[in-house]
């Protein structure tokens, strides 16, 4: 008599019986995976990387490609077709060295309408004409970002190729974030990706080539009620290897949670636990947008051993107010060995510093 009650709320309550979407051991199955998981609240798809001239090897010019899926609390079966279940949102930035100068731009809208969506079954994602899109096989993985802002003034058309295969962080793509199990994500990388393709700026195209990353990430709770923010770094090495070093952090600087990995050019992967990973600031950078203050040298302490990362541009702020409602700093960095020469290149991320990062 009292299974029946029980069985018809179920019934009326898929949500509280679905699967989890993001659980411990589930594996990843792809192309499947690259698309996008709405059933989470959070997911991105983040593409970073240098530029140069063809034939060149020093680095011209950063970019960031970022775009954003969202879970909000309204019901899926919702009569409204106007319902804003899903939202998008995009973040695009160039560095340019020679010029020191930040560009970035942003987009949101609700997903539908043919404005904005994040297809489920491989990586395919547009917002109101910007497009994240993969093809190829997986193991041989090209995507396509084509995307302009009149407002910033340049235009992005590159190829970013897989040279390796995917980079499963964590326990085989399941990557804590926190003291808690439930404090997890679904997080895959593709490093060292070759890059080709057109820079346009100001009305000026240039042929480009070099190096990107690519993560893909996707949570139902990724913070704990103690963390603010988040010092991320995903680096190319130039002998192929990656490397992946994050913490999060308390309102006073101590790490609540730590993690990354270091892939070899053969393919081993280390992956780190929390007490391996160390960060300590070097030097510190104040905007004078947000007044926040930002460390933009680290020493960085892994089982890889003893880095220095270094900014290339201080002021590689973003002012995401517009879309995802953060303020941020996101820039192409060096990654030093201990005798000072440069052996990588990548991005660092750090977030939390102007208010505390809320997801």
């Amino acid at each position: 008599m009292r299974r029946r009650p029980l069985l018809l709320a179920a019934a009326l309550c898929p949500l509280a019986v679905a699967a989890a979407p993001v659980q411990r051991g589930r594996a990843l199955v792809f192309p499947r995976d690259h698309g996008s998981h709405p059933d989470a609240r959070t997911e991105w798809w983040y593409a970073t990387g240098w530029l140069a001239a063809p034939g060149e090897t020093a680095p011209r010019f950063g970019f960031q490609v970022t775009f954003f899926r969202s879970r909000t609390d309204v019901a899926r079966d919702h009569p409204s077709r106007f319902a804003a279940r899903q939202l998008v949102f995009a973040h695009a930035a160039l560095t340019d060295l020679a010029a020191r100068r930040l560009r970035h731009d942003q987009r949101i809208a609700r997903a539908g309408f043919e404005v904005a969506d994040a297809a489920e079954d491989d990586t395919r994602v547009a917002l109101r004409g910007w497009r994240f899109e993969r093809g190829g096989q997986v193991e041989a993985s090209v995507y396509r970002a084509r995307l302009a802002s009149d407002s910033a003034g340049f235009a992005f058309d590159f190829e970013l190729a897989a040279s390796q295969p995917l980079l499963l962080q964590g326990e085989a793509g399941f990557s804590r974030k926190g003291p808690r199990p439930e404090q997890a994500s679904h997080y895959y990388s593709q490093p060292q990706l070759a890059v080709r393709g057109t820079l346009t700026r100001d009305g000026k195209a240039l042929p480009v080539q070099g190096r990107a990353w690519l993560d893909h990430e996707w949570s139902e709770e990724i913070l704990d009620a103690q963390a603010t923010g988040w010092d991320w770094i995903g680096i190319n090495l130039a002998d192929g290897s990656a490397l992946t070093a994050f913490r999060l952090r308390r309102a006073d600087g101590s790490a609540l949670w730590a993690g990354g990995s270091l892939r070899r050019p053969g393919g081993t992967v280390r992956a780190f636990a929390p007490d391996e990973v160390v960060f300590e600031p070097l030097e510190r950078w104040t905007s004078p947008v947000s007044n926040a203050t930002y460390p933009v040298a680290w020493r960085v302490s892994t089982p890889a051993g003893v880095h220095q990362v270094r900014a290339l541009l201080a002021d590689q702020e973003l002012d995401s107010r517009g879309s995802t409602g953060a303020i941020y700093w996101e820039g192409l960095s060096e990654l030093l060995d201990d005798g000072g020469r440069r052996i990588g290149l990548g991005y660092l991320e750090m977030t939390g510093y102007a208010a505390r990062l809320r997801l």
